[in-house]
């Protein structure tokens, strides 16, 4: 799908496609740890594997009126933009952290979905004031 498309047509659904890097970085990085310090190593490496997981697992769809989070086909949260109030994507060089906040809570997710098409949904669908 190209921007002009994208953005031209606002009734579309869009899934992102998932993004391995900050699972394979994390994983890559407990490697040499292991010399070092096992426990954080270890710990590094667990938590990468979870994130390469849920990377697989886990896809986000953004509706015309919600962004949807799907465990393979089963819907499993939505968010209605309607009750959003804010969002941002922290650190912009290696994104690493996606925020919204609703009007009762607020939500933190890593990136392990394509960061540039994450940010262009996010602007085309709920743009920042």
């Amino acid at each position: 799908m190209t921007d002009a498309n994208f953005i031209g047509n606002s009734d579309q659904t869009i899934e992102l496609a998932p993004s391995y890097t900050i699972p394979i970085v994390l994983i890559t990085a407990a490697i040499p740890l292991l010399f070092v310090q096992v426990w954080v190593a270890s710990a590094i490496a667990l938590f990468g594997a979870f994130l390469l997981i849920q990377t697989v697992m886990l896809r986000l769809r953004f509706t015309p009126t919600d962004l949807d989070v799907y465990r393979g086909e089963t819907l499993i949260r939505r968010f209605p933009y309607q009750e959003w109030q804010n969002w941002e994507i922290f650190w912009s060089p290696v994104p690493i952290l996606f925020y919204f906040r609703e009007v009762q809570s607020i939500h933190f997710l890593p990136i392990i979905f394509d960061p540039k098409m994450l940010r262009m949904c996010l602007e085309h669908r709920f743009p920042k004031a």
